[in-house]
């Protein structure tokens, strides 16, 4: 499934559990750690304490799994409780989106997580030069998040 039209992608996986139980794990940022190979942890930031639109947080990261290890600053760009989860890292202005679409369905939820990038100049540079691997690397590592993600909440 594509949502959007600048480079992206997005990993879909039904998981038996109600856009609720599953919202509650993927918009609570404290927890990423427990379900991306990549951020290892998370902290709201700028008296920010839960998911809303506008709300901030810092998540660190070890790229790819390996390293270099930094934190990046994020915003929270939208935020449907049961429904949509999307924050931007903030690189001076968004540099990329991230985020979480929850469907009602078939007895359980349907939980899309995509990726897309800000349609600036350096950002389609960069998608030109390196965007085959890294787009091969997000659908990984979404796709391990998902399954992390899904394991928990059908416990």
């Amino acid at each position: 499934m594509k949502l959007m039209t600048d480079p992206g992608g997005s990993v879909t996986l039904h998981m038996k559990a109600t856009p609720k139980q599953v919202w509650d794990l993927v918009s609570d940022v404290t927890r990423i750690g427990e379900f991306s190979p990549e951020t290892f942890e998370a902290e709201w930031t700028r008296g920010s304490t839960g998911p809303e639109e506008g709300a901030t947080f810092r998540g660190h990261v070890k790229r790819n799994g390996v390293g270099p290890t930094y934190w990046t600053p994020c915003k929270v760009t939208a935020c449907v409780p049961e429904q949509q989860f999307e924050f931007a890292v903030m690189l001076g202005g968004p540099a990329n989106h991230w985020g979480y679409l929850l469907t009602p369905e078939n007895h359980g939820t349907s939980v899309t997580e995509y990726f897309r990038l800000t349609p600036t100049l350096p950002m389609r540079a960069y998608w030109t030069l390196l965007g085959r691997l890294r787009g091969r690397t997000n659908e990984r590592g979404m796709r391990t998040t998902l399954e992390r993600i899904k394991k928990v909440v059908e416990a």
